[in-house]
């Protein structure tokens, strides 16, 4: 019988800008080089909401507040599983963002421009099918 590790927990932040998505391109595994939503570990003893807003401004510089739950995906890297809670989030003076800590760059990127970035595997269809993005 093989043994299934337990999912760490995550989240990620979506933050818009008018019709921009903020992305970062990913500094380390898993997904390292990717395009994708700010977001990381929920630390030990941390609310799904604090962890969103702590892992947003680590790595963007951007306080934000969270918002609405979004939804839940589940992804593998390696040995690793990964279940992530994704929410809306404001962000306070956008156009100061930043990339820092795990983000190797920054962008606030609309619908076309992320047809040309190497977005994180299934973020954009996932974006798509909670209605998060305007086609």
């Amino acid at each position: 019988m093989t043994r299934r590790s337990m999912p760490a927990c995550c989240v990620g932040g979506i933050a818009l800008w008018g019709d921009k998505l903020l992305l970062i391109r990913r500094a380390n595994p898993p997904g390292q080089g990717y395009w994708s939503i700010p977001g990381g570990h929920v630390e030990p003893g941390e609310t799904w909401q604090e962890a969103v807003e702590r892992e947003v401004l680590e790595e963007t510089g951007l306080r934000a507040t969270c918002g609405r739950f979004v939804g839940w995906v589940e992804r593998s890297a390696g040995d690793n599983r990964y279940l992530i809670a994704d929410f809306m989030v404001e962000v306070f003076a956008p156009e100061t963002a930043a990339a820092a800590d795990d983000a190797a760059d920054l962008t606030f990127a609309d619908v076309e421009d992320m047809k040309l970035l190497e977005l994180a595997p299934g973020l954009l269809s996932f974006l798509n099918e909670h209605g998060v993005l305007a086609s």
